[in-house]
């Protein structure tokens, strides 16, 4: 049995779980204490210490992880995926 899809819709599909998974992984680490008002132009709910690089490196493999649920899931048929190419006309 072939892939059902090929490698360009792959990386967008990892690139999609990529940015899903940050964005469910960004808040997570943050407390929400009461801060004097900052007086050098940052904002009143950025923490004081966002730990990007960690938080990027563990969406990283967790992406990896739900991209390679969601390829295991298109090679069995599972969750099929539409076929958006238009027909080859038969000019025959």
């Amino acid at each position: 049995m072939d892939m059902p899809i090929g490698p360009v819709t792959m990386g967008a599909i990892y690139i999609v779980c990529w940015w899903v998974v940050l964005f469910a992984i960004l808040p997570l680490g943050t407390s929400r204490e009461t801060h004097e008002p900052p007086t050098d132009g940052r904002q009143w709910g950025a923490p004081e210490t966002p730990q990007l690089k960690r938080k990027f490196i563990t969406t990283s493999w967790v992406a990896l992880i739900v991209w390679a649920l969601v390829m295991v899931l298109a090679y069995i048929g599972w969750m099929p995926l539409p076929d958006l190419a238009p027909p080859i006309p038969d000019f025959a």
